[in-house]
């Protein structure tokens, strides 16, 4: 059981370090010329991955802190899907642009929102159809889609056949009713189980459940008995994420009663009760909050060494560039950062007018690659190397201090590592090595 004083002394808003430098640190300096000079230099040889994001949802969630509209109309969802193949073209035209005017190859595409199953089975693949024109698709390539499973049809299951999905993400986020009420997303077990089976029968290999823990009304037995009855469906890989209560961010998060809320230890038993669940019924632990069988790719990359972190959280896929198409959607180049516009309206108008839809990003510096480096060491294996720091890396170690003392890491010669009660301070010790890390308070979640 996690000590409550630890947590009342080390317990603070961090990021989730999905990216370093953070996306709060993204800046209007680096603008449409800047990223495209950017895929003109993509090195031929490397893999690329493609995030795609479908910014529409048929209803509002909440507890949801993600880019997305509402909208009961297919009009708007078609005109996305028009604006996306061209902005498909337009990122091909800049690739082949540069001095080495090949196709990249393209070993992952991930479709996150929003819910990418608002788009019609049709416009998924007229989309798939653009991408394998710019691009050279992997003959190995992992197409993932993240799914609301109160929206899933069989013509929709068809299209992704036709696309040749291999894993999809449900959206659990948790079984019980009452917690559901609370969040406004009706799903019963029953929904689940039957999209479970109607995707494994049509050939998905790989299912992935998202559970959250900290929602309102949520106590530690609901999500022991949601963590059990999810693995009792066996998806080969689990994301058990805090909710991030950010009201000031997102104004849907304003219509949950915040007196319903858990607080920071309740938070910190549930998470402790849904790990034991999980492991007992044979899932592996990977890195803070995921979890997956022994077969699965992701286990395996945690004990090859071979786990990454990006924008999707712990992933196996190596590939150093993800190129993101639609609204708010993020690229990650060798060079640095590019974030689109986040709002549909403006990105469309970019798109329409030829421009790439930039909006703003960071230029990585030689010293971001050495921290990124370390705290994405600590958040996939909770080890570091801190012989890479400057030998004046003394705010590093005077942030380091009361985690030593506490007992929540241990540091000889130069090697960091997490002891298993600082497993779930592991965001807090990244964040000893983020040089832009301010303590407003306002930006990110708690850790806890």
């Amino acid at each position: 059981m996690i000590d409550t004083a630890l947590i009342a002394r080390h317990d603070r808003p961090v990021p989730r370090y999905t990216s370093y430098p953070t996306a709060p640190h993204f800046h209007a300096g680096i603008d449409q010329a800047a990223y495209a000079g950017w895929l003109a230099a993509l090195p031929l040889g490397a893999p690329v991955s493609i995030y795609i994001h479908v910014p529409f949802c048929r209803e509002m969630c909440w507890y949801c802190g993600c880019n997305t509209q509402i909208t009961a109309r297919l009009q708007p969802v078609a005109a996305f899907a028009d604006n996306l193949v061209a902005e498909i073209e337009l990122v091909g035209r800049q690739i082949l642009s540069g001095p080495i005017a090949k196709r990249r190859r393209v070993t992952s595409i991930h479709f996150g929102g929003g819910t990418p199953n608002t788009l019609a089975p049709d416009d998924l693949r007229r989309i798939m159809m653009a991408l394998g024109h710019v691009f050279d698709l992997d003959s190995n390539l992992d197409l993932a889609l993240e799914l609301d499973p109160r929206r899933l049809d069989a013509a929709f299951i068809e299209a992704m056949q036709d696309c040749g999905a291999t894993r999809v993400s449900l959206g659990v986020q948790d079984f019980d009713r009452e917690v559901q009420l609370a969040i406004n997303r009706l799903q019963p077990y029953d929904m689940v189980a039957r999209a479970v089976e109607q995707l494994r029968a049509s050939g998905i290999r790989a299912i992935n459940f998202d559970l959250i823990y900290g929602l309102p009304r949520q106590s530690v037995r609901s999500i022991a008995h949601t963590a059990q009855a999810a693995a009792e469906l066996r998806p080969d890989r689990v994301a058990l994420f805090g909710y991030a209560h950010v009201p000031w961010m997102k104004a849907n998060q304003r219509l949950i009663v915040e007196a319903d809320l858990p607080d920071a230890t309740l938070r910190a038993q549930q998470f402790e009760v849904a790990v034991d669940v999980l492991v007992t019924h044979g899932y592996e632990q990977v890195g803070l909050d995921h979890f997956a069988l022994p077969g699965d790719g992701l286990a395996r990359a945690l004990h090859t060494r071979r786990l990454r972190r990006n924008f999707q959280g712990y992933t196996d896929d190596r590939a150093e560039t993800i190129l993101g198409l639609g609204p708010s959607a993020i690229s990650a180049t060798p060079l640095g950062y590019a974030q689109n516009q986040t709002d549909n309206s403006p990105w469309a108008r970019e798109i329409r007018a030829g421009r790439l839809a930039t909006a703003r990003g960071i230029a990585l510096s030689d010293e971001d690659r050495r921290r990124r480096a370390l705290i994405e060491e600590v958040m996939c294996y909770g080890t570091a190397d801190l012989t890479v720091l400057p030998l004046n890396a003394k705010s590093e170690l005077a942030r380091l201090a009361p985690l030593i003392a506490d007992g929540l890491v241990t540091l000889q010669r130069g090697q960091l590592a997490l002891t298993p009660r600082g497993e779930p301070f592991r965001r807090v010790v990244a964040a000893a090595f983020d040089a832009y890390l301010q303590p407003d308070g306002q930006r990110h979640s708690r850790a806890i």
